[in-house]
C-alpha cells in the first residue's frame, strides 16, 4: 500500500484514531489474518460468526502490523469505525484514485460465469512481463477480497488486475464503483449461481454491471461467441473490443489443435496481424481464455507478438485449476477440483477425453462431485454431466457424495470412499480427472494419488 499516516487513514475512512501516542505511518501490507507477515502494515479486524479479529490484534503486531482498522480499540493503535468492511472499501478506493492521479495506474477487471480465474492468471502473466502488476490471488474476488487486492498496489504498480464475482444483482456494480476500471472484461454468461440469480438473463444483467462502470475512455472486452455478452456493447459508452472463434471477433482464435495431453496450439488474429500461440495449459477452452486475455492486453497497449509470446510461456494457473501431473506411478492426474459448474465440467471432460485418445493411456476415469448453487436445475444438470461424460467416451465415472448422485456411474458416499476406490482400481496408464465445487474438497482426494 502507499504510505499513509494513521491520521490520513482515519480521515479517508471516517474513523477515529485511538491509542496512538505518536504519529504512526502505515507503509506495509493490509491483512485480515493476524498470522500473516505484515511489516509496517495495517491489520483489519472483522467480527465473524466464530472468531473476532480484534482478539488477534496483538498477534498481528508481533508479525509486524503497526496499526489496526476495527470497530473497537485494540492493543495496537487503532482506527475505530462503525463499519469495517465499508472502511476497507473506502481505503481501497482512495489508494486506487491516488495512484491513478500520480502514477498512471491502469485498472483491468474481469468477470464471467466461468473461466474468470484462469483468464485472470493468463492476463496477469502477460501484463507482468511488461510492467509491475498486482492481480487477484486465487478467487479473492468479493467485497473483502477485491479491496485487499487493490490495497496491494503501490507507487511501482502499473497494472491492477481485479477478478470480480457476484452473488446477486448490484454486487459487481458496488465493487466496480470503487475502482472505475479502464478495461472491463466479460467472459460468458452460464448457469453457475443459477440458484441465486434465477435465470441466465438475470446473470447477464449482473455481469454487465461491469461494463457500465467503465471510465469514459475505457474499453469493454466482450465474448463475441456469447450472445448475452455481445449484447452488453449497448451498456457502455466506451470502446468495445471482442474476442472469440467467430470471424467477426476483433481478436480471434484460428487453426486450433491439441497435443496428446490436450494442450492447445492456435493462431491469434487481431487487426490484420497473426501470431502463433502454444499453450502449456490443458483444455481447448483455454484458447478462448487466452484470446480474452490477449484482447485486454492489446487494449492497454501491448503488441500482438508480445502478447502471444507471453501466453506461450505460462506454465501454471491458480491452484487446482486444470493442474496436470504425470506421476512416477504411470498415472496421469488432471486436478480441476477448485470449482465446478455445468460448462466447466464439460470442458474438463473434453480435456480428459482428449488425453484418453493417446494410445499410451489405458483408461480414463472421471471422479466427479457436486456442482453447487444450481437451484432447481441441480438434478437435471448433474444428470446431464454424467450423460455428457458417457457420450465423450469416458471409461469410468466415479460420483462422490449424495448431492452428485444423479451424475451416475460408480457411486461412493464420500471422499474417504473415493480414496479407497482409487487405491483399489487405478493402475499405471490411467488418466484421472477430479472435478467438483470447491466445498466438495476433491482436491484432497487427488492429493492421495500424488
Amino acid at each position: 500500500m502507499i504510505a499513509m499516516t494513521l491520521a490520513e487513514v482515519s480521515e479517508v475512512v471516517g474513523g477515529e484514531v485511538v491509542g496512538a501516542q505518536e504519529p504512526v505511518v502505515v507503509d506495509g501490507p493490509v491483512v485480515i489474518d493476524g498470522r500473516e507477515p505484515a511489516p509496517g502494515g495495517l491489520f483489519v479486524a472483522f467480527v465473524g460468526e466464530r472468531s473476532d479479529g480484534h482478539d488477534h490484534a496483538a498477534q498481528a503486531g508481533e508479525n509486524g502490523a503497526v496499526a489496526v482498522l476495527g470497530s473497537r480499540p485494540t492493543p495496537l493503535p487503532t482506527v475505530v469505525v462503525e463499519d469495517v468492511q465499508l472502511a476497507l472499501q473506502r481505503l481501497a478506493a482512495h489508494v486506487v484514485a491516488q495512484l491513478r492521479r500520480t502514477h498512471d495506474l491502469t485498472v483491468v477487471a474481469v468477470t464471467g460465469s466461468q473461466g474468470k480465474t484462469s483468464t485472470k492468471d493468463l492476463l496477469a502473466a502477460v501484463l507482468a512481463g511488461a510492467a509491475p502488476t498486482v492481480a487477484t490471488r486465487g478467487s479473492y474476488n468479493n467485497e473483502i477480497g477485491m479491496p485487499l487486492t487493490a490495497l496491494r498496489s503501490d507507487a511501482r504498480t502499473r497494472y491492477l488486475l481485479l477478478e470480480m464475482g457476484a452473488r446477486g444483482r448490484g454486487h459487481i456494480a458496488e465493487l466496480a464503483a470503487l475502482v472505475a476500471p479502464d478495461v472491463a472484461m466479460v467472459l460468458n454468461v452460464g448457469v453457475a449461481h443459477l440458484g441465486e440469480f434465477g435465470s441466465r438473463d438475470a446473470i447477464a444483467q449482473a455481469k454487465g454491471e461491469l461494463v457500465e462502470a467503465l471510465t469514459p475512455a475505457g474499453t469493454a472486452v466482450l465474448n463475441a461467441d456469447d450472445d448475452r455478452v455481445a449484447a452488453m456493447s449497448s451498456r457502455t459508452s466506451g470502446t468495445v473490443r471482442t474476442f472469440g472463434a467467430e470471424r467477426d471477433a476483433d481478436v480471434r482464435v484460428e487453426d486450433l489443435t491439441l497435443d496428446r495431453l490436450g494442450r492447445p496450439s492456435f493462431v491469434l488474429v487481431a487487426s490484420g496481424q497473426q501470431a502463433p500461440v502454444t499453450l502449456r495449459l490443458v483444455g481447448a477452452h483455454q484458447a478462448l481464455n487466452a484470446a480474452a486475455a490477449a484482447a485486454a492486453a492489446l487494449a492497454v497497449g501491448l503488441t500482438l507478438p508480445q502478447v502471444a509470446a507471453a501466453l506461450s510461456e505460462v506454465t501454471e494457473l491458480s491452484q487446482w485449476r486444470m493442474e496436470l501431473h504425470e506421476l512416477d506411478t504411470g498415472v496421469i492426474v488432471l486436478n480441476d477440483a477448485y470449482n465446478a459448474n455445468p460448462d466447466s465440467m464439460r470442458a474438463a471432460i473434453d480435456a480428459l477425453a482428449t488425453i484418453g485418445a493417446d494410445p499410451g493411456v489405458r483408461r480414463t476415469v472421471a471422479v466427479l462431485g457436486e456442482m453447487r448453487e444450481l437451484g432447481e436445475t441441480s438434478e437435471a444438470e448433474h444428470r446431464a454431466v454424467g450423460e455428457y461424460a458417457v457420450a465423450q467416451g469416458i471409461d469410468e465415472i466415479v460420483t462422490v457424495g449424495e448431492p452428485a448422485r444423479q451424475i451416475g456411474g460408480t457411486f461412493v458416499a464420500d471422499n474417504a470412499a473415493a480414496v479407497a476406490w482409487l487405491s483399489e482400481n487405478v493402475r499405471p496408464g490411467d488418466a484421472v480427472l477430479f472435478k467438483a465445487s470447491n466445498g466438495a474438497r476433491l482436491f484432497e482426494v487427488a492429493a492421495t494419488l500424488a
